[in-house]
């Protein structure tokens, strides 16, 4: 594996160790003593990842990767901030890796926790709790019915879409809120691939990508 590979060449490599994950025969590359002492000093990770919190979302795990493979950023519901735009900043310009997957997930606690928000009666969230799950009330609100009272119908929204609709605004706050990762993808240096993952059967599958990934 080189040090810097292609946006398409990360992806790839990305698909492949999920792959095997998914079919239960992963690799557990470069997770050895020999490993450890070569990264000691210096590290060269071929993507980075913004994902959930969520404890079954392990990244290396989930991509068959390795001690160094994977720059990984996470929070609950994977919400873009200034710490996660300045670490995804880092990774590219100083780590210069090619790729960013931006991953979500089905059966997400923080989607439901903003979906109940803005249903009637919906209690009063701690308060860094409701800061973190506003960001994903514009995706309910896009996605859901609302009723006179401005709520939003809890019985018949899809938890699912707003996950999915959230995954792409987050994708897209990413280019507009950073200008050293748009240029970047407009240059060709990086790609950003946008995927849901499927709790049950650990699948990753790209919803949106930005960049050559072929």
């Amino acid at each position: 594996m080189s040090a810097h590979p292609t946006p398409a060449d990360a992806w790839t490599q990305m698909a492949r160790g999920n792959e095997r994950f998914v079919r239960g025969v992963p690799a557990h590359p470069r997770q050895d003593v020999e490993r450890r002492a070569e990264i000691a000093n210096q590290q060269t990770p071929m993507a980075a990842l913004f994902g959930c919190s969520d404890s079954r979302l392990a990244a290396e795990i989930i991509f068959d990767k390795g001690l160094g493979d994977l720059f990984v950023v996470r929070n609950a519901g994977q919400v873009i901030s200034d710490s996660v735009i300045g670490s995804l900043e880092y990774a590219v310009a100083v780590l210069e890796v090619p790729l960013i997957v931006v991953l979500r997930h089905d059966a997400c606690g923080a989607v439901r926790a903003a979906i109940d928000s803005q249903g009637p009666d919906a209690p009063e969230l701690p308060a860094h709790i409701g800061r973190l799950v506003s960001h994903i009330v514009p995706a309910v609100r896009a996605v859901g019915a609302t009723s006179d009272d401005g709520t939003v119908d809890l019985h018949t929204i899809d938890a699912d879409a707003v996950g999915r609709a959230h995954l792409r605004d987050t994708v897209a706050a990413l280019l507009t809120q950073s200008e050293l990762i748009s240029d970047a993808v407009a240059a060709g240096s990086l790609a950003i691939v946008g995927a849901d993952y499927h709790l049950a059967d650990g699948r990753v599958t790209p919803d949106v990508a930005l960049g050559d990934i072929e």
